[in-house]
C-alpha cells in the first residue's frame, strides 16, 4: 500500500510538472523533456524518447545545478534490477522473448511495462515475419499478432485495479487499437495522457483515432503544455491546416524556434494545402539544419516530383541511400525518382521493399497504389488503395484514387462513393470537385454536377478546368448565355495567369464564343473571337471560315445587333478587374456534399 501510494504521489508530480498550457518556465519544460526521454529510453520506447530529446535541444542548456535528478528508486526497483537490466539488453538485440523470459514475475512498474511491451513486440516482429514470408505486397492476409488477447486479459486487470501507470496505459491503449476496440482505446489514451501528460507515444495514438473535429471537442484532456502540440498535430492530420500553422507559430514564439520538428511539421502542413514553393523552402532550410534527417523526406520527394525537379529529386536519392538504404522513407524517395522517370515497374518494386519494411506505412501503399494505375493493373491498385485506408481512413489521397480506378472501370456509383469520401475530408479541393462533378455528368444528374463545378470554381480551380466542364454542359442544356459567359471567365482566369500555351480548352472556348457571337449578330466581337481561333491548328479552319460569313455579311449590308448586350473583353485588356456583368449565382451545394 506504501509503495502504492509512492506512485500516485510521483505520477501527481509529473502531472503538476506538465501542468497548463503554459511556457513561460522554459527551464522547467527542458527538466521535464530531458526527464521523460530517460524514462521511455529505460522502457525501450525510442520514438518517444527521441521526440522529447530532439524538442529538448531546441531549449537553452541547463547549468549542471539544474540538471533533473535520476529517478528514485522503489524497493522494487531494486529486487528486479538484475532482472532488467539483462532483460534490456537483449531487449536492444531485438530478441524479445528472451527479454520477456528473464522479467516474468518482476513486480517493479518498469520492470512490468517491459515485460508486457516485450511479448507485444514479440508477436509484431512474428506477424510482419509471416506477412512478408508467405503473402505478396498486396495479399490480404488473416495473419493476427497472437499475443494480443492474452496481453488485453492481463492489462485489463491491471487496469481495473488501478496498477497501471502512464506507460502501463499507454500500451493498454496499443494492445486496444490493435484489436480495433477503437473506443475503448480512446478512452485509454485519454488516461493515459492524463497519467503522464509527457510522454508523446500516447498523444500521438489518440491522434490516430481521432477522426474529425467534432470527436475533438468531446474528449477530456490534460490541461498541459504537451496539448497544444498535441493539436498542432491532430490539425495538421484533420486538413485543418491554418489552426495547425497558428498553434505552431504560437510554439516558436514561446521559445521552439530552433525545433526540427516543429519545422518539418510546417513544411507537411503547407504540402497538405499544396504551397508547393513555400513547402520547398522550408524542406530545404530543414536540410541545412538537420542534413542527416530521413523523416520526412519522402514528403519532401512527392513535392520534388510534382514540381518535376528530377536532378533535386535524384540527388536526395543518392544522399538518403548513402545515410541508410534499408529506410521505409529512402525506399519511398527512390520510388518517386523512378516514378518520375517513368520507369512505373521499378518504382513498384520500390514501394513494395518500403512496405517489407514497415507494412503500416500509409505513404508507401498510396504511392504503389499510383503506379500500379500507371501501369494499368486497376485490380492491384485497388488492392493497395484499400490497405491505405485501412492504415488510416483519413487518407483522402487513397479515397481519391479508388475514385479514379473505378472511373477507369466505367463503374459511376462506386466512383461517386469515393470521390465524396474524399471530397469530405477535402472539402476546398477543387480537384475532388471536378471528379464529383464528372461522375454526377456520367450519371445523367446534370444539376448536382453543375453545383460541382461551380464550388470547385468557388473555392479555387488548381487546373483550371471546372469552368469549361461547366460551360460544356450550360452547351449541353441549350443554357448558350451561360455557357458563354463561363468561357469568358475561363479565357480571363487563363490569360491572367500566363498559361495560354499549356491549355488546349481555350481555343474551345474562343470557338464557341466566336459562335455564339455570329448568332447574336455582334460582328466586331464574332471577329475578334473568329481571329484568336485562327492561332490554334484545331479551330483555325473555322476561324477562316466564320470571318469570311461575317465578311459576307457585312458586305450585305447587315448591321451589329444592339439589342444583345453580351459582354466581351479582347484577350488583350483582359484583366482579372473585367468579370462578366451577368454571373452565374452561387449554387446551393447542401445536396451534393457527402
Amino acid at each position: 500500500a506504501v509503495i502504492g501510494r509512492a506512485r500516485a504521489m510521483a505520477a501527481a508530480a509529473m502531472v503538476a510538472a506538465a501542468g497548463g498550457g503554459d511556457f513561460s518556465d522554459l527551464r522547467e519544460i527542458k527538466k521535464q523533456l530531458l526527464s521523460v526521454a530517460e524514462r521511455s529510453r529505460e522502457r525501450g520506447l525510442q520514438h518517444s524518447g527521441k521526440w522529447a530529446a530532439e524538442l529538448a535541444f531546441a531549449l537553452e542548456p541547463l547549468p549542471l545545478s539544474e540538471l533533473p535528478p535520476p529517478p528514485v528508486l522503489t524497493e522494487e526497483d531494486a529486487r528486479d534490477l538484475d532482472a532488467y537490466t539483462l532483460a534490456k539488453s537483449y531487449f536492444d538485440l531485438k530478441e524479445y522473448d528472451r527479454a520477456a523470459y528473464f522479467l516474468q514475475g518482476c513486480k517493479s512498474q518498469k520492470a512490468y511495462f517491459l515485460y508486457m511491451y516485450s511479448r507485444y513486440l514479440s508477436g509484431e516482429k512474428k506477424k510482419d515475419d509471416e506477412t512478408v514470408d508467405s503473402l505478396g505486397p498486396l495479399e490480404k492476409g488473416q495473419v493476427k499478432n497472437e499475443a494480443l488477447r492474452e496481453l488485453r486479459v492481463e492489462l485489463s486487470k491491471k487496469h481495473k485495479a488501478q496498477e497501471l501507470d502512464g506507460f502501463g496505459l499507454y500500451l493498454y491503449g496499443v494492445v486496444l487499437r490493435k484489436l480495433d476496440l477503437v473506443k475503448e482505446a480512446i478512452d485509454v489514451f485519454v488516461e493515459a495522457a492524463h497519467a503522464l501528460p509527457l510522454h508523446w507515444g500516447a498523444w500521438l495514438e489518440l491522434c490516430n483515432l481521432i477522426t474529425d473535429k467534432e470527436m475533438l471537442k468531446f474528449l477530456s484532456l490534460p490541461d498541459t503544455w504537451m496539448k497544444e502540440f498535441f493539436l498542432a498535430h491532430i490539425y495538421t492530420e484533420l486538413q485543418l491546416i491554418e489552426e495547425a500553422l497558428q498553434k505552431y507559430q504560437s510554439l516558436i514564439d514561446a521559445g521552439f524556434s530552433k525545433s526540427t520538428y516543429i519545422i518539418s511539421q510546417i513544411a507537411v502542413a503547407y504540402h497538405n494545402i499544396r504551397d508547393i514553393d513555400k513547402a520547398l523552402s522550408i524542406f530545404n532550410e530543414l536540410r541545412k539544419q538537420d542534413p542527416y534527417r530521413i523523416e520526412n523526406m519522402d514528403t519532401f520527394s512527392n513535392l520534388l516530383y510534382v514540381r518535376s525537379m528530377k536532378p533535386e529529386l535524384s540527388y536526395l536519392a543518392h544522399n538518403l541511400c548513402e545515410i541508410d538504404k534499408y529506410r521505409v522513407e529512402t525506399c519511398c524517395v527512390i520510388g518517386n525518382y523512378y516514378s518520375l522517370r517513368s520507369q512505373h515497374e521499378k518504382a513498384a518494386l520500390y514501394f513494395q521493399r518500403a512496405l517489407k519494411l514497415n507494412p503500416r506505412y500509409l505513404g508507401a501503399w498510396t504511392l504503389m497504389g499510383h503506379e500500379y494505375m500507371e501501369m494499368k493493373n486497376t485490380s492491384a491498385a485497388i488492392q493497395a488503395y484499400r490497405h491505405a485506408i485501412e492504415v488510416n481512413k483519413r487518407d483522402y489521397r487513397a479515397w481519391y484514387g479508388l475514385g479514379q480506378t473505378y472511373e477507369i472501370l466505367k463503374m459511376p456509383f462506386y466512383c461517386l462513393y469515393y470521390y465524396r469520401r474524399a471530397h469530405q475530408l477535402r472539402p476546398n479541393d477543387s480537384r475532388m470537385l471536378v471528379a464529383l462533378g464528372e461522375c454526377y455528368e456520367k450519371l445523367n444528374q446534370l444539376v448536382e454536377a453543375k453545383k460541382c463545378y461551380w464550388r470547385a470554381y468557388a473555392v479555387g480551380d488548381v487546373e483550371k478546368m471546372a469552368l469549361v466542364k461547366l460551360a460544356k454542359l450550360h452547351e449541353q442544356l441549350n443554357e448558350s448565355e451561360q455557357a458563354a459567359q463561363c468561357y469568358i471567365k475561363y479565357i480571363q482566369d487563363i490569360y491572367s495567369c500566363g498559361e495560354v500555351v499549356e491549355h488546349l480548352e481555350v481555343s474551345t472556348a474562343f470557338r464557341y464564343l466566336a459562335q455564339y457571337y455570329f448568332k447574336c449578330k455582334l460582328w466586331d466581337e464574332a471577329s475578334a473571337c473568329a481571329q484568336k481561333c485562327c492561332a490554334f491548328n484545331d479551330t483555325r479552319e473555322e476561324g477562316k471560315a466564320l470571318l469570311r460569313q461575317i465578311l459576307q455579311l457585312r458586305n450585305q449590308g447587315e448591321t451589329s445587333s444592339t439589342d444583345v448586350a453580351a459582354p466581351f473583353f479582347l484577350p488583350a485588356s483582359l484583366s482579372a478587374s473585367n468579370t462578366p456583368t451577368r454571373r452565374v449565382s452561387p449554387l446551393n451545394l447542401s445536396s451534393v456534399t457527402p
